[in-house]
C-alpha cells in the first residue's frame, strides 16, 4: 500500500523538532514575512537553516509558506526573500498569488513550488493550469468533497501531487479568503494578521437605541453564528487513501507543542496501522479518537469531504473548547536525572503527570520536587515561561512532553 505524506505544522524551531520526532514525514513553516500566520513565532533565516538541517538529517521534508496576496510594495522584498530561500534549500515553497509564483519560478528554478489552498483550486482544469506553469503540488480548496478530489486526481497529470487538509481548525470563509478581520479590526487575514472574528460573539444594535443589545440567534442556543467545529479524519483514513490524496495536511502553525506532538504521533500511528493491516486500523479507531482528543479542540466534523456542512457542523452555544489535558512543557534531561523545562502551565509537587513519548508510550509519574533555576525548592510552578528543574518518579528523556489530565 502506498504511503501518503503526513504533513505537520511548525510554528517555531522547537515545534519543528517536535513534529519531526513525533512522526511527521514533512513539516511546513513560515519565515518572518510573506506567510499567512504573522502572529506565529515564525523562523529567522538561521532558524530555518537549522530546522532544515535537523529535518533532512532524519529524512523529513520542509516546506516554506510564502502565500500572501502581494501588493506592489511587497515585490522587491519578496524577490530578496526568494533569493534567500534559494540558498537555504527547503524542499518546496507554497505560493497562492500568480505574480509570486512567477517571481519564485524565476528566482528559484530548482525549488519545487506548491499552490496554497488560498488559491482556492477547485477543479482539474485549474490544476492543469498550475502544472503547465511548473507547479509540483496543489493544496486543494477545503470546499472539495472526496468525490471531487477523486475525479480531480484522475484527470490531472500523474506527476502533479494533491495535498489536502485532514485535521484542524476550519475557516468559515471560502478557502480562508476573509475580509472580516480587516474590516472589523484593521488586520488583514490575507496578509497573515487574522484576528479570528468568526469566533466572536455578536449582538444587534438598532440605530435609534444605542446600547440596547439584541442577540443574533440562529436558534435558542446562542449567537456564535460562524463558529465551525474542527476537522478530523482520523477515523476515515481509508476514504482519504482511496481518493488518491498524496499529502495529509494538519492545520495549526499557531498551536502549542502538545497539539503538534499529538497530531503527528496519532496520525502516523493510524496510518502505519492501516498500511500494515486495515483490520488492525479498524480495531484501533477508538484509541486514535481518544488520543487525537488529548489536546485542545472544538468538537469534530468531517468538513466538506462528504458534502456541504450542515448546522450540525457548527457550534452555537459558545467557543466550547475541550481541553482534556494541560500542557506543562518539553523535557530536557539533566545529568542528575532531573528534567529541565520551560514551564507552560501551573503544576505542583505531589501531582501525577503524564510523560508523553514519541514512540507512542504514555508513562504516569509523580512530581517529587520542583526547583527554580537557582536551585531553590518550590511547592509548585505557578509562573508560565519560568525555567524549572523537576524530579519525577519515572524516567523522562529529551523531547518527551509533560502533560496533566484535567
Amino acid at each position: 500500500m502506498r504511503h501518503p505524506e503526513l504533513l505537520i505544522p511548525a510554528g517555531s524551531l522547537e515545534l519543528l523538532k517536535v513534529a519531526v520526532l513525533y512522526g511527521a514525514d514533512a513539516v511546513y513553516l513560515g519565515g518572518e514575512a510573506f506567510g499567512l500566520r504573522a502572529k506565529a513565532q515564525n523562523f529567522t533565516a538561521e532558524e530555518m537553516r537549522e530546522g532544515i538541517a535537523f529535518a533532512h538529517a532524519r529524512g523529513v521534508k520542509v516546506y516554506v509558506t510564502a502565500n500572501i496576496f502581494a501588493h506592489n510594495r511587497d515585490i522587491e522584498e519578496a524577490e530578496a526573500y526568494f533569493k534567500e530561500l534559494r540558498e537555504l534549500r527547503p524542499d518546496a515553497v507554497l505560493v497562492a498569488d500568480p505574480g509570486m509564483f512567477a517571481l519564485a519560478r524565476r528566482v528559484m528554478p530548482d525549488i519545487d513550488l506548491h499552490i496554497s489552498t488560498q488559491a482556492n483550486t477547485t477543479n482539474y482544469v485549474s490544476c492543469r493550469f498550475w502544472h503547465d506553469l511548473g507547479a509540483k503540488r496543489i493544496v486543494t480548496a477545503r470546499e472539495l468533497s472526496l468525490a471531487e478530489i477523486r475525479e480531480l486526481k484522475a484527470k490531472i497529470p500523474e506527476d502533479l501531487e494533491i495535498e489536502a487538509f485532514v485535521h484542524g481548525a476550519m475557516c468559515i470563509s471560502y478557502s480562508g479568503r476573509c475580509l472580516l478581520s480587516s474590516y472589523l479590526a484593521g488586520r488583514d487575514a490575507n496578509r497573515g494578521l487574522c484576528t479570528h472574528p468568526c469566533r466572536w460573539k455578536y449582538a444587534l444594535v438598532e440605530e435609534t437605541r444605542p446600547g440596547e443589545y439584541m442577540p443574533v440567534e440562529e436558534n435558542e442556543r446562542g449567537t456564535f453564528i460562524f463558529n465551525s467545529k474542527d476537522l478530523s479524519m482520523i477515523d476515515r483514513l481509508p476514504d482519504l487513501y482511496e481518493a488518491g490524496i498524496d499529502s495529509f495536511k494538519v492545520e495549526g502553525r499557531m498551536k502549542a507543542a502538545l497539539y503538534v506532538a499529538t497530531a503527528a504521533r496519532t496520525y502516523s500511528l493510524a496510518m502505519r496501522d492501516y498500511e500494515t493491516d486495515p483490520a488492525l486500523y479498524q480495531a484501533n479507531i477508538p484509541h486514535y479518537k481518544e488520543e487525537i482528543a488529548a489536546c485542545t479542540y472544538r468538537e469534530f466534523t468531517t468538513g466538506f469531504f462528504y458534502g456541504k456542512p450542515s448546522e450540525e457542523d457548527q457550534i452555537y452555544d459558545g467557543l466550547t473548547y475541550k481541553s482534556p489535558y494541560t500542557y506543562l512543557g518539553i523535557v530536557e534531561r539533566e545529568a542528575d536525572g532531573r528534567v529541565r523545562l520551560i514551564q507552560k502551565n501551573k503544576f505542583s509537587v505531589g501531582e501525577t503527570v503524564e510523560i508523553m513519548k514519541p514512540d507512542g508510550r504514555d508513562v504516569q509519574a509523580k512530581v517529587l520536587s520542583i526547583r527554580d533555576s537557582e536551585g531553590n525548592e518550590m511547592p509548585s510552578a505557578p509562573h508560565a515561561k519560568q525555567e524549572i528543574h523537576v524530579a519525577l518518579s519515572a524516567e523522562a528523556e529529551d523531547w518527551d512532553i509533560l502533560r496533566r489530565r484535567n
